[in-house]
């Protein structure tokens, strides 16, 4: 009779396998996993760049007569950035996301526009610590694409999962919410880069 039941055991326990399999369940772990770890090399190249910052600027405040609007406007955005708790949850929540990619949008965009700027001073272009800082910070970005273009990947495959049939049912049972992702749209209005007059000299 023991014999009995546990065979019937492990087959309730293999059934039980077959069906998590093929609903999907397996994939969800992976896709998670996947998710997660590119949400953390996200996170450490945003760290990255806002530690460049205070370089960055300490570099350009040795310039006389630079745009303080456009430097002081860096130094907000980054306070801004570095404000919001970048946590592994921050994926699971839209409208905290929304606000980090938000303030980080907006960085960009300060940053961008400091560059431009920069242009207007020889003296600071021929800075070498300046060049080298602004050749760290080129590379940084470049990290960042990189990054948020394999979390957009991973999450987009994750939220098919969710959203399509039969595994949308593994979804509703397990209760796993759709991932919060980069909007393009919204990237693309925040991160325009900046319209600077060259028109006339530098006094």
């Amino acid at each position: 009779m023991n014999t009995i039941n546990t065979i019937k055991r492990l087959m309730v326990m293999v059934a039980a396998a077959v069906v998590l399999t093929g609903c999907g369940y397996n994939d969800f772990q992976r896709l998670d996993e996947e998710s997660t770890a590119a949400w953390s090399e996200v996170l450490n190249q945003y760290q990255r760049r806002a530690d460049l910052v205070p370089n960055i600027v300490a570099s350009v405040k040795g310039e006389a007569n630079f745009e303080q609007d456009t430097l002081t406007k860096v130094i907000e955005a980054r306070s801004k950035a570095t404000s919001i708790q970048a946590t592994p949850e921050l994926i699971n929540n839209p409208e905290a996301f929304n606000k980090f990619q938000q303030a980080q949008g907006e960085l960009s965009s300060a940053l961008s526009r400091l560059m431009v700027v920069a242009e207007r001073y020889p003296d600071l272009k021929a800075n070498q610590a300046f060049r080298d800082l602004r050749v760290t910070l080129e590379g940084t970005e470049n990290r960042i694409a990189v990054a948020r273009d394999r979390y957009i990947g991973t999450v987009k495959a994750y939220n098919v999962l969710a959203r399509q049939f039969p595994t949308n049912l593994t979804a509703k049972v397990m209760g796993y919410q759709p991932k919060a992702n980069f909007t393009v749209q919204n990237e693309a209005q925040i991160s325009q880069p900046p319209q600077v007059d060259f028109s006339t000299d530098k006094k």
